[in-house]
């Protein structure tokens, strides 16, 4: 749908256990369901709301002729449009007899006689979803939710994407901050209605939470209701490098939310669609499936280009989607405006690191193994498959514009973790200016807040060791500023922090939250020079055309 219309415990968790207490467990979605992540076909991105049967047909058809369903691409899903407008004489669910003139269950039999899984759409609102402002009124499940999941599973459903349009009201069509307070425990009562009725209609079906990320659901937890959750507002269409960029930053709090049963969803692939390059294609597919977000082709398949093919069906990084651990890759290290760092576990025991070059040309990037915890390894290119030997300490490629690399890491060995001296942001010694103050978070810690846009905040007394020079510090922060549209730092709050009244150093930081100001984002790793030796050094942290997250501490490294 589009918006235009329509391991271990995470670092972040740790400290929302801090500010938050544990979350809590309340329901149970146990349907067996998702063990890895789905993976498929969706029209949306190609076909907007105008899909009709024939097309359904062809594409259908495609998806077998090109082999993708033996490489586990067997949902094949509805989106909007093909529901009625009014239900029938006895409150029933309808179709639209103009876009699928066969009817729903000769749909579900055509999809399933290919030896596919079949999917269906619906809303969990008033009306559903369109592409046309929301005047189209197609059918919600609102109010109707045991009725409706009856007939999805009669339909022979296998899986049900649910949306969140006219989620409030019968006139509110989009809200991304509906006045609907999610709790845990209480969570998203719409969602749970769909999700326990789907369970009472005893057919195994696929629950697609769709609701653009608002309220953060990977904490509801989502995991309890639904089968996988989107995390953000859509790729597209058109997709962008910008869009990516917001969604990779808006993953970076859920992280450890997700795995077996229960996925974070990055939204629908664009891959074979106008708006990236290829090279940004093939870093959205791994990405993607490195993230263990579902994998759901949105592209005409009977106009697919080779190159495209060629992305979707590279049987490693499918495997690294597959893989029966569930853990997802997580955020590592930004070097701002240059490369990301990701890493995660597989269920064999090696590591899998990803970096993501952020910029907009050919250039040559170092991945350091300490960045992931490591010193030495042994590499595989898992897009490409080539071995990489043995690697100490570092790995240096050359990455097209926004490309990737992404290698496997076997028999390796683990770096020490460094150690830091922190320093609280409310210490008495350290200077608030312009507006800069302090807040108390949930009568635990106290945080500093308004820095930038004119307040600043000055470290004071930072010990600089024997030698000074570059020093590693880990951030502690805070930063709910959440966005469904691309901005210049969509979902991150850019800091400028300087050492001793030198340059200041830019340092973007991506979300703690989309949900809420008390959760703290725990050891955001960030070089900085110019520290001399001994006790006095400084760190200012401002900047000058917006604010910088909150700040809890930060970290010197011995």
């Amino acid at each position: 749908m589009t918006w235009l219309w329509k391991g271990p415990v995470p670092r972040i968790l740790l400290l929302a256990v801090l500010f938050l207490g544990s979350p809590k467990s309340c329901l149970s979605l146990d349907n067996g369901l998702a063990i890895t992540p789905a993976m498929g076909w969706n029209p949306y991105n190609a076909f907007s709301c105008s899909t009709v049967e024939s097309i359904y047909h062809t594409q259908a058809q495609a998806l077998v002729s090109l082999g993708l369903d033996t490489l586990g691409y067997n949902y094949f899903n509805l989106d909007c449009g093909w529901q009625g407008t009014e239900r029938n004489s006895t409150g029933g669910f309808t179709w639209s007899t103009t876009a699928i003139p066969d009817g729903i269950p000769a749909l579900a039999d055509f999809v399933h006689n290919l030896g596919l899984k079949f999917g269906v759409y619906s809303d969990g609102g008033f009306f559903a979803c369109d592409s046309v402002g929301g005047t189209a009124h197609f059918l919600g499940s609102l109010g109707f939710e045991t009725e409706d999941a009856e007939t999805f599973a009669q339909w022979g459903a296998d899986y049900l994407k649910y949306e969140s349009c006219y989620f409030v009201s019968p006139t509110d069509f989009v809200d991304f901050d509906p006045p609907i307070e999610i709790e845990v425990c209480v969570q998203a009562p719409h969602y749970i209605a769909m999700s326990d009725a789907l369970a009472a209609t005893g057919r195994p079906i696929l629950f697609s939470a769709c609701e653009w990320g608002v309220q953060d659901p990977a904490r509801w937890p989502a995991s309890e209701i639904a089968n996988s959750w989107r995390i953000a507002n859509d790729i597209g269409p058109p997709p962008s490098w910008d869009n990516l960029f917001r969604i990779i930053n808006e993953l970076v709090p859920s992280t450890g939310f997700a795995g077996p049963g229960g996925w974070n969803d990055l939204d629908l692939l664009e891959v074979g669609n106008v708006g990236l390059t290829q090279v940004e294609q093939q870093t959205h597919f791994a990405f993607w499936a490195a993230a263990k977000s579902p994998l759901i082709i949105s592209t005409d398949l009977t106009e697919i280009s080779d190159e495209a093919l060629d992305i979707l069906t590279n049987k490693r990084v499918i495997a690294l989607n597959q893989d029966s651990l569930g853990q997802s890759i997580s955020f590592k290290r930004r070097y701002t405006n240059e490369y990301d760092v990701w890493a995660g576990s597989l269920a064999d025991g090696s590591i899998v690191a990803v970096v993501v070059n952020m910029q907009n040309s050919t250039v040559s990037i170092t991945l350091e193994l300490s960045d992931v915890g490591l010193i030495s390894a042994t590499a595989t290119n898992v897009i490409t498959g080539a071995s990489l030997g043995k690697l100490s300490n570092s790995y240096t490629s050359t990455f097209e514009a926004h490309g990737i690399l992404v290698i496997q890491l076997s028999d390796f060995v683990t770096a020490p973790e460094p150690t830091f001296t922190f320093y609280d942001a409310a210490a008495s010694g350290n200077i608030l200016g312009g507006g800069a103050t302090t807040r108390v978070v949930n009568d635990t810690a106290t945080v500093v807040g308004f820095v930038g846009e004119g307040g600043t905040l000055e470290f004071t007394g930072i010990d600089g060791g024997e030698t000074g020079g570059t020093l590693l510090l880990s951030l502690d922060y805070i930063n709910a500023d959440v966005t469904s549209t691309n901005t210049a730092c969509s979902n991150c709050r850019n800091a400028f922090m300087s050492v001793n009244g030198g340059a200041a150093v830019q340092v973007q930081m991506p979300l703690s939250s989309s949900l809420s100001w008390d959760i703290l984002f725990n050891g955001y790793l960030v070089s900085l020079d110019g520290f001399k030796p001994g006790e006095t050094n400084t760190i200012l942290i401002s900047n000058p055309t917006g604010f910088t997250p909150d700040w809890y501490r930060i970290g010197v490294a011995a």
